[in-house]
C-alpha cells in the first residue's frame, strides 16, 4: 500500500540522516580522516536521493482529491515529519561546509578538534546506509573538491523545501501527534544502548559497510 511505502521511505530517510549527523559531529575531530569525508558525500547523497523520493510520492497522494479524510491527516503527519527532517539535513549539511573550511586535511600545520573521544562510527552508519548499496570512487583531494559540490547541493536542498511549501501546503500546527512528547525516546533507550556496543565492536570497520 502507498501508506507503507511513505512510512518506509520516511523511515530510511530518518536512519541515513541520523548517521550523518553523526559523522558531520566528528569532522575536525581526532577521527576525522579522508575516509570519513568520502562517506559523508555518499551519506548525504543518499539521504538527498531518499528526500527525493519521498516528496514525490507524498506530493502525489497529497494531492489525490480520492484520499480519505482520515488517510489524508496520515500523510500530513507524514509530510511535517518528512518537512522536518529535510530542515535537519541542511543544517547538518551547512555545519559540514564550515567545518569542512576550518578544518581542511589538506593543511598538515592545521590542529584538529581534540574532543577527547576516538573510536569509529561504523556501527551507526552501516546500518543506516545498508538500505541501499552505493559505490563512490575517492578523490586525492575530496576534502576541497568536495566543498563546492556541497556548497550546490545546500542550495538544492533548499530549494526544495521552497517548492514543497508551494505544491503542498501542511501547516504544522494543524497536525495533531499520533503520540505523547517524548515517547518515541522513551521507547529507543534500550536500543540506543545496543548501539553503543556495536560502535565499539565495529570501530576497526569502514564508517559506512556497503
Amino acid at each position: 500500500m502507498v501508506k507503507e511505502e511513505c512510512k518506509a521511505l520516511l523511515d530510511a530517510l530518518n536512519k541515513v540522516t541520523a548517521c550523518y549527523r553523526h559523522m558531520v559531529l566528528t569532522i575536525g575531530g581526532t577521527s576525522d580522516s579522508q575516509n570519513l569525508r568520502e562517506e559523508l558525500k555518499k551519506t548525504r547523497q543518499k539521504a538527498q536521493e531518499l528526500a527525493v523520493a519521498n516528496r514525490n510520492k507524498l506530493t502525489t497522494v497529497l494531492k489525490d482529491k480520492t484520499v480519505s479524510k482520515e488517510d489524508k491527516a496520515e500523510f500530513e503527519r507524514l509530510w511535517v515529519i518528512f518537512s522536518t527532517c529535510l530542515e535537519i539535513l541542511e543544517i547538518d549539511m551547512r555545519r559540514a561546509l564550515e567545518l569542512g573550511h576550518e578544518f581542511p586535511l589538506n593543511v598538515p600545520k592545521k590542529h584538529l578538534i581534540q574532543t577527547g573521544m576516538s573510536g569509529g562510527t561504523s556501527g551507526v552508519a552501516a546500518r543506516a546506509m545498508s538500505v541501499q548499496n552505493m559505490k563512490y570512487e575517492a578523490e586525492h583531494n575530496i576534502d576541497v573538491v568536495d566543498l563546492k559540490d556541497l556548497e550546490n547541493e545546500i542550495n538544492q536542498v533548499g530549494e526544495m523545501m521552497y517548492e514543497m511549501e508551494m505544491k503542498v501546503n501542511v501547516p504544522q500546527w494543524t497536525v495533531e501527534a499520533k503520540q505523547d512528547p517524548g515517547a518515541e525516546l522513551k521507547s529507543t533507550i534500550s536500543v540506543g544502548a545496543s548501539s553503543i556496543g556495536m560502535i565499539s565492536v565495529e570501530e576497526n570497520k569502514s564508517f559506512c559497510d556497503i
